[in-house]
């Protein structure tokens, strides 16, 4: 076995717990989080400030057993849940979390993370089909919607940011906005883009983000108050673990490759001491954001949610591409 296969199957060991740590512990943020926002206490029996409550939930969903409903398509509920996860783990192998912590950097790796997030979308969708549940499969239906929606405005603004760079490498991207803060991406002028939209640019890649993660106020996949518990409805045990897992798991990397696009990614806000702490601190400060939101916001109406980026967000990001595309050519 070549040392570089064995350096991917160590990467990938290492992006699940990575994953799986991410989730027990932003779950535990989130919950104290929400606790705080509405002034109630929280998890905080089980160990110190409750740290020891995700470990345990964890135990409980690994003995739970796995049920399969009557009816449903054993192949495809099985494999579901595989498929929510897949992506995830495989996306964080080419996220650089700094000049040198890389599993495998590669010169398409922007376009590597959505060829992984487009197959996410099919594990939605297998998890409706195959549960023969009509709040499931009404609840997949709108997730791919959405889905399909908000990738397009997300991926056009990501063309902006790889036509300032001119390369779909990471790394590169992240180099280019090195030296002061006023060289990242978010900012106009000073920046790699003389682009005055780029601060736009910015708010609809979080809001896509935001839409493509299923969060709050864009989870109309999973609004309990009309299809149940949404496409895992018959999910028990570590089939909806690994739902869990894969949507925090979405969420870290959602902003990481904000970070990367837009908040210079290892890079210091002040020039000084680049590094794996500032990007983590970035990511985590962008997570902090996405659970205030959450627990802030009421969830819109599927309608407004379509129509926020049919015609809103697409039309933005367009007129943008164009406009960023004639700053190029100008200058």
């Amino acid at each position: 076995m070549s040392l570089t296969l064995l350096n991917v199957i160590a990467a990938v060991v290492i992006a699940v717990g990575f994953a799986a740590l991410n989730a027990a512990y932003l779950v535990w943020a989130e919950r104290r989080g929400a606790a705080r926002i509405q002034r109630r206490p929280g998890p905080n029996i089980n160990g110190p400030l409750g740290l020891l409550q995700p470990p345990l939930d964890g135990i409980k969903l690994m003995a739970k057993q796995l049920t399969i409903p009557g009816g449903a398509d054993r192949a495809l509920f099985i494999a579901a849940p595989v498929l929510a996860m897949f992506p995830a783990i495989m996306s964080f192998v080419t996220i650089p979390f700094s000049e040198t912590i890389v599993a495998r950097n590669m010169n398409v790796g922007v376009l590597m993370i959505f060829a992984f997030a487009a197959m996410g979308s099919m594990s939605l969708l297998f998890a409706g089909w195959s549960s023969r549940n009509k709040y499931a499969m009404m609840s997949s239906i709108r997730a791919v919607s959405q889905a399909v929606a908000y990738e397009i405005p997300m991926l056009i603004t990501t063309i902006t940011v790889v036509m300032i760079s001119g390369s779909m490498d990471l790394m590169e991207i992240v180099r280019q906005q090195s030296g002061s803060i006023l060289h990242w991406n978010i900012f106009p002028i000073f920046g790699n883009s003389h682009n005055l939209l780029m601060p736009f640019s910015f708010l609809i890649f979080f809001t896509c983000t935001l839409a493509e993660t299923n969060r709050a106020p864009f989870d109309l996949g999973e609004a309990e108050s009309e299809l149940v518990a949404g496409f895992h409805t018959e999910y028990g045990s570590m089939g909806f673990g690994l739902f869990f897992m894969g949507e925090y798991a979405n969420i870290v990397i959602g902003a990481c490759l904000t970070t990367i696009l837009f908040l210079g990614g290892w890079n210091c806000p002040f020039g000084l001491f680049p590094g794996v702490w500032w990007f983590l601190l970035k990511i985590y400060l962008l997570i902090a954001t996405f659970i205030w939101i959450r627990w802030t916001f009421p969830r819109t109406t599927i309608y407004g949610l379509l129509n926020l980026s049919w015609k809103i967000l697409i039309p933005l990001s367009l007129f943008n591409l164009l406009f960023t595309a004639g700053l190029l050519k100008v200058f």
